[in-house]
């Protein structure tokens, strides 16, 4: 019997996220879902979300007009709340997939999760940290744009040698976040939680647990596509790939690397 995948509904902040990067935005959210209902709120009257409008086309997401009825006040916020409630008691979805920078939706994250739906959220890297940590699962924007200049943008330089000109094209290199003791210390403190009486421990639990304690927490901030070469750069612990009788993939335990009697009493 199949698993029914997991249904979503995506609701976009339009007045507080940049339309750069919509495409990459919903490729991200299709990993976790199937998008059942995509909706981006906005004074649509306004000049600034015309760069909304051919995107929307392309990806089948819903505008929702949302006059600013009092200058300096944003009517978004609630629009989108209120929308989210009406779908949450419409039981048409198991999931929400917040889109927003903003701190306002930290009490609405709460609320769904409350309600037992998987609660996604993305935003730029200023969001607030009471949102953040309202949602399962935390994505940043930059992420995404780190993976779209990788893959596609690229910039020529052109140099004169006398009379001819010689055009190099070279890759923009995406920016990331060095691995710092402070997060070798939480992938090394989930892995002694998990660990079984020699230290190993299954690296799906190891990975599910560090979620939970840290939603934004991310491998490709740090440049590496998955959780294992992550782990594996740092030198701090030893990786063992095991056979797995029910399925073609191998099962990855990680540990620490012991080095003296003195580290296996910090780990105890």
């Amino acid at each position: 019997m199949e698993l029914k995948e997991r249904t979503l509904a995506v609701l976009i902040d339009g007045d507080n996220i940049p339309s750069a990067y919509v495409k990459e935005m919903m490729e991200e959210i299709a990993k976790y879902g199937n998008p059942t209902i995509k909706r981006i709120y906005g004074d649509w009257t306004k000049p600034h979300l015309n760069k909304w409008k051919k995107l929307l086309l392309e990806n089948a997401i819903t505008p929702i007009q949302s006059y600013s009825y009092t200058v300096g006040k944003n009517s978004t916020d609630s629009a989108m709340i209120i929308d989210a409630m009406d779908i949450l008691y419409s039981q048409k979805v198991s999931g929400f997939c917040i889109v927003s920078s903003d701190s306002d939706f930290t009490r609405l994250a709460t609320r769904l999760r409350e309600a037992a739906m998987m609660v996604i959220g993305i935003g730029e890297k200023k969001t607030p940290n009471p949102f953040i940590v309202a949602c399962d699962k935390f994505i940043y924007l930059e992420i995404l744009k780190n993976q779209a200049d990788s893959q596609d943008e690229e910039e020529e330089e052109t140099t004169t040698t006398g009379t001819q000109k010689k055009t190099i094209v070279k890759k923009k290199k995406p920016k990331y976040e060095k691995v710092t003791p402070k997060v070798i210390r939480l992938i090394s403190n989930t892995i002694s939680d998990v660990a079984d009486e020699d230290g190993w421990a299954f690296l799906g639990e190891v990975g599910n647990l560090i979620q939970k304690k840290q939603p934004n927490f991310d491998a490709r901030i740090y440049g590496f596509d998955k959780l294992t070469p992550l782990i594996d750069s740092t030198g701090k612990f030893e990786i063992e790939r095991r056979e797995n009788q029910r399925g073609r993939f191998k099962l990855i335990y990680v540990r620490r690397i012991v080095k003296s009697r003195k580290e296996i009493y910090k780990l105890k």
